[in-house]
């Protein structure tokens, strides 16, 4: 087992050798810094359980040190403690913990407080430590299980649309019919949870497959004609303007707009219009989708969390209430991304998405991407 990491700053070599003297054991590495520049090139390499800064140093002081590592990342989860042989002046205490410090010690420093205190932020670590490598384990157990349970659940969904096409009496159809609606959901479900694996282990590896040219515009009436059949009686239409392509992955942004669009068709007001936008500027692309309804107000805050939502979710959800999530991190990984507002009078729910143009990508292709002219949104306006 690796040994616990403490980072010690102070601009005094005598106080860093006391420090360590009072720290060393077995298990724990004390690294030590002279200044705040010396001790953020440390950040950079270790990971640390807990970081002891002096207030009064020369250039860069601990409060401004806090605040960097409080502005990091990487560092904005380390406990910091801040040693000073300031005065107990309460407005310099108070600056300390606005900073980010947890806790302040006076010099001189009593050897028995100071063991005491730092053994209590290497256990709350050691727990944090534990607690990631768990959910790491289960994130990996549940991608293999996904992953393995994929190939028979295809195999199972294809018979059973074979059956289907032999005209089999109206008994056993409605049957194959549940079979396969029962399958389909199945894989929707396991392809989330793969992504959801993707997201938490791999940093976002995979939610881009490719980046070719693609015409946003033509992305968006596709996912449009696709869930118009499930919804006839819902009206969507389609608003496009400007030069939509760009370079990216299509069917992950495909994957998005369904679901956006297949939420604003469940969830808006019964019998309302769906409108979806797409529109292009030298900088960017924006997609919108807007419905009547309201997202509740103590939702929004977690709209795009894992599994959120799930505990009221209609009988019929085909997903784990991971869509959202899945949607952002496909959106952060074309650089671009998600954001949600809704009126509190529960006139309009807007999802807009934003897509960076990739001009540099698309150079030398035409200005616009053929659109399927078989269907009237090519007019760039109409109803699908």
């Amino acid at each position: 087992m690796e040994p616990f990491k403490i980072l010690i700053v102070d601009d005094t070599d005598e106080n860093l050798v006391a420090l360590e003297a009072l720290l060393r054991r077995d298990g724990l590495e004390v690294l030590k810094a002279q200044s705040g520049a010396a001790a953020l090139e440390l950040l950079l390499v270790h990971d640390v359980a807990l970081a002891l800064l002096d207030v009064q140093m020369p250039e860069m002081d601990g409060f401004e040190l806090a605040e960097l590592m409080r502005g990091s990342e990487r560092t904005k989860h380390v406990p910091i403690i801040f040693v000073t042989a300031g005065s107990r002046d309460p407005q310099r205490v108070f600056k300390g913990y606005e900073s980010g410090a947890v806790d302040f010690l006076f010099k001189p420093i009593e050897p028995h407080v100071l063991r005491c205190k730092v053994d209590v932020f290497l256990e709350l670590y050691e727990h944090r430590q534990q607690l990631a490598n768990a959910l790491r384990l289960s994130e990996m157990f549940v991608g293999i299980l996904g992953h393995d349970l994929r190939n028979p659940l295809g195999t199972l969904v294809t018979g059973a649309q074979i059956l289907h096409s032999q005209g089999l009496d109206d008994g056993k159809m409605r049957i194959l019919r549940r079979m396969i609606s029962a399958g389909d959901r199945m894989t929707n479900m396991i392809a989330q949870l793969l992504d959801l694996t993707r997201a938490r282990l791999a940093g976002g590896v995979g939610f881009i497959g490719a980046r070719e040219p693609i015409d946003v515009a033509s992305l968006m009436q596709r996912a449009a004609d696709e869930l118009r059949v499930a919804h006839p009686n819902t009206s969507l239409t389609l608003e496009i303007s400007g030069d939509c392509t760009t370079t990216g992955d299509a069917d992950r942004l495909l994957q998005v707009f369904s679901n956006l669009v297949s939420n604003a068709l469940q969830h808006g007001t019964k019998g309302s219009v769906v409108t979806t936008s797409v529109s292009g500027d030298e900088r960017e692309i924006l997609v919108s989708v807007r419905n009547r309804g309201a997202i509740p107000r103590d939702l929004l805050p977690t709209i795009f969390d894992p599994f959120r939502g799930r505990k009221g979710a209609a009988a019929d959800a085909r997903g784990l209430g991971l869509g959202l999530y899945i949607s952002e991190q496909i959106a952060h990984a074309h650089g671009g991304s998600i954001e949600v507002t809704s009126s509190e009078d529960g006139d309009e729910t807007v999802f807009t998405v934003h897509i960076p143009r990739a001009s540099s990508a698309i150079a030398g292709m035409p200005s616009r991407l053929p659109i399927d002219e078989t269907h009237p949104s090519h007019l760039r306006r109409g109803h699908i």
